[in-house]
């Protein structure tokens, strides 16, 4: 079925923009997400390996999807911390629309498991655990979920964070792609596009929300373990989303509107306003000056080269100068 959203009366969200949704005789609810040029300056600024770019473009995804959640003036906060050769991913969403990212990597081990073909984003990230912080600002607590991290995608994990800290049952659509375009007497272009969707079940009865069990682990033999059969709307609209394909995630050209309608036409879908996503640090030269205030003179000194201070912000790869 061809969608036409000038005669519904729906402005896209466009690129960019992340777009809330239900489905509501499905008792679920959504978010999608494409991304264009905010990623492809976040990543543009930043000499990764390809697939660290990549791999760091999935975070960023996620946390867009994740990070406009939020009800509240505060901040969402992805990192990974891993023995594997990207040891560090750090995505930042500050409310109501700030996204920022850095990623630390080994080039030595990257290269290595380039040539190998072997630079999967499971083994890049390899083991080690992902944090989801959320700062709801000064006089108030932080809330923080621990997720290993053991050979599993970004998807697998994102699962399993909302399996365990928060039961609700989530399905997760993530998807990276570039897309490479020539001038006359030009070398090629490439630009980053990435997309996603996040669906959750949140019936009204508490009691259709039931999930199994966890794996016992080592709990002794013969430990019975409660099954509970998943509600047919949740799987229904797992299977739904089970069949976006990662073209349809990456392609400029498919908005969300279009994948929520092929996804969910059937059942009806019903959509809220987009919020926009915006490059944008929060590095500044006073933030700066006050950490380097707190170090000794001793400290200092080290620091300073030819008379100077030069601090580079990890994110966005401003170079802030001070003198000694």
């Amino acid at each position: 079925m061809a969608l036409n959203l000038d005669e519904l009366g729906i402005t896209p969200a466009g690129l960019d923009a992340v777009r809330p949704f239900a489905v509501e005789t499905l008792d679920v609810r959504g978010r999608a997400v494409a991304l264009g040029p905010v990623l492809q300056t976040i990543l543009g600024r930043h000499d990764y390996p390809e697939p660290v770019s990549r791999l760091l473009a999935e975070a960023i995804v996620l946390t867009c999807l994740l990070g406009t959640s939020l009800k509240f003036d505060g901040r969402f906060t992805l990192q990974t911390q891993t023995q594997g050769p990207v040891s560090m991913l750090v995505v930042d969403f500050a409310s109501p629309d700030a996204i920022r990212a850095c990623a630390t990597y080994d080039a030595e081990r990257v290269e290595a498991l380039m040539e190998a073909g072997k630079a999967t984003p499971e083994a890049l990230l390899g083991h080690g655990h992902l944090a989801m912080t959320i700062d709801q600002g000064q006089h108030m607590q932080r809330y923080q979920g621990l997720v290993e991290l053991d050979g599993v995608s970004l998807e697998e994990v994102a699962r399993r964070y909302f399996e365990r800290s928060e039961q609700i049952p989530t399905e997760v659509r993530l998807a990276v792609g570039e897309l490479f375009t020539r001038q006359e007497g030009e070398g090629p272009n490439r630009t980053w596009t990435a997309g996603g969707v996040v669906v959750q079940f949140l019936p009204e009865s508490p009691e259709r929300m039931r999930q199994a069990d966890l794996d016992p682990g080592d709990a002794p033999e013969g430990t019975e373990i409660h099954e509970v059969e998943e509600d047919d709307a949740w799987v229904e609209a797992k299977l739904l989303v089970e069949t976006v394909k990662d073209v349809e995630l990456t392609d400029p050209e498919v908005s969300v509107e279009m994948l929520l309608f092929r996804l969910f036409h059937e059942r009806g879908v019903r959509l809220f306003e987009p919020q926009p996503l915006l490059d944008k640090c929060r590095c500044s030269r006073e933030k700066i000056e006050g950490v380097l205030a707190g170090f000794s003179a001793e400290e200092i000194e080290q620091m300073t080269i030819d008379g100077k201070i030069v601090v580079t912000c990890e994110f966005c790869s401003t170079k802030y100068e001070f003198d000694d």
